[in-house]
């Protein structure tokens, strides 16, 4: 337990070679074969490193592994953070595919969840969809709008969101600019806004937009008014905001949300990945220190750190400790 919390992690990314968040700067695999291209995208990041490598930096966060490793060994790894910080659970929204992801969960499916996060505009997206859940046992569903060919709302997609309603599972969408420095910034998924459609005609699917909706908080609050199935995650450094026009915090973001949706629609996320960082904990404690400053009520405190979690993903909440207490007994 962290804290007297019991935090569940809703968003992060299982560090694997060939996970879908290490190949956002090109948005078409194919750019990568062309020389010309390649040349291009080296000069833009070198150039880019400067910003990536202030935000370092500026979290004191060391540079990411280069040696892969396997999942056995980031699994084990991944537990550990668990232990050492006092959390119950983490949600991995990506790990190279959902096979993948699904053998990693079932090597510590009481302390792991995981997201399916293929294509969904793809032919079998629906029935790729049901495969991981009932099948492999993943309990939810990641998108990268920006990263989506067509707008979120159109109907070729509607069978998607029939088999979230069908299986009871929900979406974490990600809007607003995609990737490190230099990412995508411009895509007629960019916004929130767009979801609304889709989220109106399937109310009873959870809808988790994370980091706050980043730069469109104001469509974000609007969509989350229209529609009271939207949610949203605190997950990430939430750096955006220093490119906002007005000023705005951290602080600012998690007192409009909060009396505005209140505390039952606010889930925490830190959005970690890579080793040697490991579990941002900087995140958790800002965003504690946040919440308490608010003078929110433990059980707020515990809905945004653990209990909607539980909830969306209906998974269970506070036996880790129960489970912990159970083996000291019978050690005793």
């Amino acid at each position: 337990m962290f804290q007297d919390l019991h935090v569940i992690d809703v968003h992060a990314h299982f560090p694997i070679r060939g996970d879908v968040t290490q190949s956002l700067r090109t948005r078409e695999q194919g750019e990568i074969e062309n020389p010309k291209v390649a040349e291009r995208q080296a000069h833009r990041d070198a150039i880019l490193e400067r910003t990536r490598h202030q935000w370092r930096m500026a979290f004191d966060f060391p540079e990411p592994e280069s040696e892969p490793r396997s999942s056995e060994e980031q699994a084990a790894r991944w537990v550990a953070e668990l232990d050492k910080y006092g959390l119950e659970r983490i949600g991995f929204v990506t790990g190279r595919d959902n096979d993948e992801l699904a053998r990693v969960v079932q090597m510590y499916p009481d302390r792991f969840v995981g997201f399916a996060h293929h294509d969904i505009t793809r032919p079998d997206a629906a029935e790729e969809l049901e495969r991981a859940v009932t099948t492999l046992g993943l309990k939810a569903l990641k998108l990268l709008a920006p990263a989506i060919p067509v707008l979120i709302n159109d109907r070729s997609l509607y069978p998607v969101w029939e088999a979230c309603e069908r299986l009871g599972i929900p979406v974490l969408c990600h809007f607003g600019m995609l990737g490190a420095a230099g990412g995508v910034s411009y895509h007629p998924n960019i916004s929130p806004a767009v979801l609304e459609p889709v989220a109106r005609d399937f109310p009873t699917v959870d809808f988790i937009i994370p980091h706050f909706g980043i730069q469109h908080v104001t469509d974000l609050l609007f969509l989350c008014w229209s529609c009271p199935n939207v949610n949203v995650d605190s997950s990430g450094s939430n750096q955006w905001v220093r490119w906002m026009p007005y000023n705005l915090t951290l602080d600012d973001l998690f007192r409009k949300f909060y009396e505005t949706i209140g505390p039952e629609r606010i889930l925490f996320g830190s959005d970690s990945s890579w080793f040697p960082r490991g579990f941002a904990l900087r995140y958790l404690q800002d965003q504690i220190r946040i919440c308490r400053f608010m003078n929110m009520p433990h059980e707020h405190l515990q809905m945004i750190f653990g209990g909607n979690a539980a909830r969306i993903l209906d998974i269970p909440l506070g036996d880790i400790d129960a489970r912990k207490a159970a083996t000291v007994g019978d050690a005793n």
